[in-house]
């Protein structure tokens, strides 16, 4: 016995090592009340995804009114991401975050109550998709910038993202399979509920934050404050690269997603149960590649990770798209949703790492365009050419331009590398100037913090 502890102390005591430099974040009191509350309102928010979906799908047996109802619910972030970029820059992120989570809250309830009255019909889902989307467009922008209010300790800037996405994901793996079996025994409308009452968890662990006082941020006027934010993220390249590569994604590959339920139905012969371990393979692979970003530390090799990811997701969606075993088409979701999740939350960490805090709102409201935006455009195309060609040779459509925009990324990295090094360069400096310690400055330039 005394052998065997003795082995395995030393295991523990490195794993413990190696455990708590990944999740230095939680000392923040904050950020640990907002994965709790988030952790418990994503789990409903991932139950009305499914069980929205495989309403459409059962009411109308339709592809094409699949994609429009996701296009209806991302496409007002197209039009809104500018707006919420100026909100976000303008006022105090924590009452903006409790009216939008308040709204989505009302939002299922209605969906819940329309649904268990049997009165639910397809132009509601859509106009309720429509009112979920514009109120998430606000909610994820200013959401992503409060980030850096809950954890104001730079360099714990990167953890705290990569380990909200594994909550993310986590949630992914839960919340589709309770919904799957929601779905079976008690209708989708039951989801819905839970999703509404999910809510409070978030609004209490708002509430409860002590957020301290911020310094006064300028107040950017609402139409110049737009242009500001466009000229500012399109004309730094590295931030300007990141964008139009998420981009790209967003409306050549992420719509596979939409048509998930067609590729259970109709490819793989199953039912809401089959469609639950689909979704639930992207949130593995998804929980893996954030648990990998979380091991990380600085931003080296990020550049050409993010091109990889690229490459590897347009590698993944040809054998999605082509696979008719359960087996086989699990292991490619589990490889997109590592690659996907890679490609945001190591692109969040480099632009809020590499921007100006007085323009962090509006540059994060095109990542948010970018992830949000764009695939509903995607999505809607998608989901006319899968009545025509089929749901798998539409995603297959996809594939080849993941690996042109890696192969153009991977071409610019150089360049890019060398432009960011220069602006960090310049805001040291400036810190430097003003008395503060460079240590406090997010990823302070060294050979392990370049982008690379």
């Amino acid at each position: 016995m005394r052998k065997i502890r003795d082995r395995g102390g030393p295991v523990l005591i490195l794993a413990r090592n190696r455990v708590r430099p990944m999740l230095r974040a939680l000392g923040h009191r904050n950020f640990r009340l907002f994965v709790v509350g988030q952790g418990i309102s994503l789990i409903g928010t991932w139950m009305q995804q499914i069980a929205m979906a495989w309403l459409v799908y059962r009411m109308t047996n339709s592809a094409f009114l699949l994609g429009l109802v996701s296009f209806a619910g991302q496409i007002p972030t197209f039009f809104f991401a500018p707006v919420a970029g100026v909100v976000s820059d303008r006022a105090r992120r924590r009452p903006l975050l409790l009216v939008t989570q308040s709204l989505a809250m009302i939002q299922a309830f209605l969906l819940a109550g329309l649904t268990l009255t049997g009165l639910i019909s397809v132009w509601q889902l859509i106009a309720l998709s429509v009112v979920l989307g514009s109120v998430n467009t606000f909610d994820m922008t200013v959401r992503q910038a409060f980030m850096m209010e809950m954890v104001p300790d730079q360099k714990d800037l990167g953890n705290a993202i990569a380990l909200n996405s594994i909550v993310v994901n986590l949630t992914r793996l839960i919340g589709p399979s309770i919904a799957g079996i929601t779905i079976a025994f008690a209708g989708e409308g039951i989801c819905f509920l839970l999703n509404g009452l999910s809510y409070l968890a978030v609004l209490w662990a708002l509430m409860a934050m002590r957020i301290p006082a911020a310094a006064e941020r300028a107040r950017p006027h609402w139409v110049k404050g737009i242009v500001e934010g466009i000229q500012y993220t399109f004309g730094f390249a590295p931030v300007r690269a990141v964008i139009l590569l998420l981009s790209l994604i967003g409306f050549m590959a992420a719509p596979y997603a939409v048509l998930l339920p067609v590729f259970a139905s109709d490819i793989l012969h199953g039912g809401a149960g089959t469609l639950g371990f689909l979704t639930a393979a992207v949130g593995l692979g998804a929980l893996a590649g954030t648990i990998y970003l979380a091991s990380r530390e600085g931003l080296r090799g990020a550049g050409a990770l993010i091109s990889l990811c690229a490459a590897s997701l347009g590698i993944a969606l040809v054998i999605f798209s082509l696979s008719q075993i359960l087996v086989v088409t699990l292991a490619a979701l589990f490889v997109i949703g590592f690659t996907q999740m890679v490609l945001m939350a190591g692109s969040n960490t480099v632009l809020q790492t590499l921007v100006d805090e007085e323009m962090r709102g509006r540059v994060m409201s095109f990542y948010t365009l970018a992830l949000m935006g764009i695939a509903p455009l995607g999505g809607l195309v998608t989901g006319i050419l899968a009545d025509q060609i089929g749901a798998a040779r539409s995603v297959l459509l996809g594939a080849p331009f993941c690996l042109l925009g890696a192969a153009l990324f991977a071409q610019k990295l150089p360049q890019l590398r060398q432009k960011a090094r220069a602006v960090l360069e310049i805001r040291q400096q400036r810190l430097a100037k003003e008395g503060l310690e460079a240590s406090r400055e997010p990823l302070a330039l060294g050979p392990s913090q370049k982008l690379r």
